[in-house]
Order: C-alpha cells, then sequence, then structure tokens
C-alpha cells in the first residue's frame, strides 16, 4: 500500500511542475511577443512625422518678443532698465536684434529698420526662414 501512496504523490508532482513549466513558457512567449510588438511600433513613424521641412522661400510669419542677441529673453534684473531699454542699449554696443518665442530665438536681418521702437514688445515678423535667420520683410506690433 505505501508505494501505491508514493505513485499518487510523483503523479501530481509531475502535473504541478508541468503546469508551472507551462505557464512559465506561456509567460516568456506573451512578454516577447509584447516587446517585439512594441518595437514594431516605435519604429513606424506617423505620417505626420514624414513631412518636409519649410521651403526657406516661402514668406512665414512669425510671432515673438523683439530682444538683443547678448541678454536674449533674460535682461538683468538689477540694471534699473527695462527689458525695451536692456535691448536696445546692447544693440546700440554691437549686439543684433532677435525675436524670441518661447524656447525659439531666431536672428533678424533684412528689413529691420523701426526694432528700435519695437524692442521688448509681442511683435509679428514676416519673411523668410533660413535656419535660424528670419530675413525681414515686414514687421507689426500684436
Amino acid at each position: 500500500m505505501p508505494r501505491q501512496n508514493h505513485s499518487w504523490l510523483a503523479l501530481i508532482t509531475f502535473c504541478a511542475t508541468t503546469a508551472l513549466v507551462a505557464a512559465l513558457g506561456l509567460a516568456i512567449l506573451i512578454a516577447s511577443a509584447t516587446v517585439a510588438f512594441a518595437i514594431a511600433q516605435s519604429l513606424r513613424l506617423p505620417s505626420s512625422h514624414t513631412s518636409q521641412p519649410p521651403n526657406p522661400s516661402v514668406e512665414q510669419s512669425f510671432s515673438g518678443v523683439v530682444t538683443d542677441s547678448h541678454c536674449g529673453a533674460r535682461h538683468a534684473r538689477n540694471s534699473g532698465k527695462s527689458p525695451a531699454e536692456c535691448a536696445r542699449a546692447c544693440v546700440r554696443d554691437g549686439m543684433q536684434y532677435r525675436l524670441v518665442d518661447g524656447d525659439k530665438v531666431y536672428a533678424l536681418q533684412g528689413q529691420t529698420a523701426g526694432l528700435d521702437r519695437l524692442a521688448g514688445q509681442r511683435t509679428t515678423v514676416g519673411g523668410t526662414l533660413d535656419g535660424n535667420t528670419i530675413q525681414v520683410s515686414s514687421i507689426a506690433v500684436q
């Protein structure tokens, strides 16, 4: 009789081990399929990202604050000058005007007459973009 009890115990152990190995194998299969699917999705580029860069010869509008190439959007607070006065002073010292829009900074070239009176103000600049430089054709206060 003890012999028969031993074979039932061996059968239960075998079945439990087989079920555990099968569950582990299935979990590995599902995990690897999920990783493969995620990699395939990350390699596919959505159609919106395949657009070509803007044509530099096309007239565009850019909005931002007129400032200078030295201070940018961060004028010295302890200078006693407003951002407009600071930008004008920096340009008098040889810096160039810039248009700052959030984290984008554009150099301004071309028809820049009138930028002195717009320093520190939110402005719309029309022109063509070449790299980070706008060839200015029009300027308007917002």
